[in-house]
């Protein structure tokens, strides 16, 4: 049986669409079910011609379409073009959720939005640029965020649920846990650089993001788009390979994809796919014995925030740190010391500080030799001069930190008798704060 709605973890006959026909949702209502359409209209069968040819979709097919509701998690690089393909295809409802406001380091992958609406919600300016290409569509834009008080509320008006752009842990075990208790599957993606990942949890009878992953990773090593960087054309295959997948279980095909984890490697042009381990019978939230019956606070149980914002970690104590003004002062006064820039040259690249001495923080973790004799010279240089600390600075204040805690375990050999301390928000807080002519990227 096909599904009537799924959830992705208008204007009649007019070209323009204006914002004030779209309402903007800033909480969860009842939604009133599609409605399905006894025939396609003349209109209908010329705007879905091409794909109507499709033995695999047919009038059932398109039907089936038609009658179904997509809610999409997040307006970002794998949400543009899911909700593009979704609509240009016909599906009757989408629901775009994303809390977050469109900036200008979002466009060179999240297609929907231009430099126009610069500000604006991107669950607004996704669904405005929907409603003009396809005006048959309903767009239920909501400037919101999941949580576990709004999340099953909402989940159990579809029934699957897509994560295109959610990075951020906590919220992919929401979705996660809330699809499962609301017995809906969870066509989920990710991009990351210049790879990929797409799969669909709890599907018939595969297993689900917990069976996979029962304890969340620690914070420090998890990394999204603004810390690891993305090639734009990446989320944008991903999103698209979504919409596919979401398209064929609307459509009443069917997903192929139930468990098995597709990865592209953008690299060398490759896609390969491996099997997942079946649905665990000891999962805390699909298992036999479910000890999760409820949403939780699923922040403490990650122990980071659910957000894709830059995440800040705080791994040294408050003595160990200094602010980007008592580093101004250092410099103003002249006062001798060693800045150590520890990200990778690629950043470097983009913009530095021009008195900083450039070691990544993956040489000193790998003690590279010839980083590290560099080090010792200039630290060596300062000792000299009977003054002076090493601070240690990258781009948001939290590799910066890690370095400080590796050059630590050098001390008696390399970095004795050096004071060493990090620079809170790194060149970001530099830039903010103390010269806004300095690059931001």
């Amino acid at each position: 049986m096909c599904p009537q709605n799924i959830v992705g973890v208008s204007r009649q006959n007019t070209v323009a669409v204006h914002t004030s026909e779209l309402q903007l949702h800033d909480k969860v209502t009842p939604l009133t079910p599609t409605k399905a359409k006894a025939a396609l209209s003349n209109e209908d069968i010329m705007r879905y011609s091409r794909q109507l040819l499709l033995p695999e979709l047919g009038v059932q097919g398109q039907l089936n379409l038609s009658k179904t509701s997509v809610l999409i998690v997040g307006c970002g690089g794998l949400g543009c073009p899911l909700a593009q393909y979704l609509a240009a295809a016909g599906i009757g409802r989408l629901g775009l959720l994303d809390y977050d406001e469109v900036e200008l380091s979002n466009l060179h992958r999240q297609v929907l939005h231009g430099e126009e609406n610069r500000g604006q919600a991107k669950a607004l300016s996704a669904a405005t640029a929907v409603k003009r290409l396809n005006s048959t569509v309903e767009c239920i834009p909501y400037h919101l965020q999941l949580s576990p008080e709004n999340a099953l509320q909402l989940i159990q008006q579809y029934p699957a649920a897509n994560v295109s752009s959610t990075y951020n842990v906590p919220t992919r075990y929401l979705v996660n846990d809330a699809c499962v208790l609301s017995g809906k599957p969870l066509v989920s993606a990710s991009a990351l650089r210049m790879e990929g990942q797409l799969t669909v949890y709890n599907y018939r009878g595969g297993p689900c993001y917990r069976c996979l992953y029962p304890v969340p990773p620690p914070q420090e090593t998890v990394t999204n788009c603004s810390d690891g960087g993305v090639l734009g054309v990446v989320p944008g295959i991903m999103g698209c390979f979504q919409a596919l997948e979401v398209l064929k279980i609307a459509s009443g095909r069917g997903s192929s994809c139930g468990q098995q984890l597709v990865m592209f490697d953008a690299q060398d042009a490759r896609f390969r796919s491996i099997k997942l381990r079946p649905k665990q019978a000891g999962c805390a939230v699909c298992g036999e014995n479910p000890s999760v019956t409820q949403l939780a606070d699923y922040e403490a149980f990650c122990g980071a925030a659910a957000t894709d914002k830059c995440r800040k970690l705080n791994l040294l104590s408050r003595d160990q740190r200094i602010t980007v003004q008592d580093y101004k002062s250092i410099i103003d006064n002249a006062e001798p010391h060693l800045l150590l820039d520890v990200r990778p040259l690629v950043e470097v690249d983009i913009c530095r500080l021009p008195f900083s001495l450039n070691i990544p923080l993956s040489s000193l973790e790998e003690r590279k030799s010839e980083q590290i004799q560099l080090l010792q010279e200039r630290v060596s240089q300062l000792k000299q001069q009977m003054a002076g600390d090493l601070y240690v600075i990258c781009k948001l204040g939290n590799d910066s930190q890690k370095a400080v805690q590796v050059m630590e375990k050098m001390i008696g050999s390399e970095v004795d008798s050096i004071t060493l301390k990090d620079i809170c928000g790194g060149l970001m807080a530099w830039a903010g704060k103390i010269d806004p002519t300095f690059p931001q990227y």
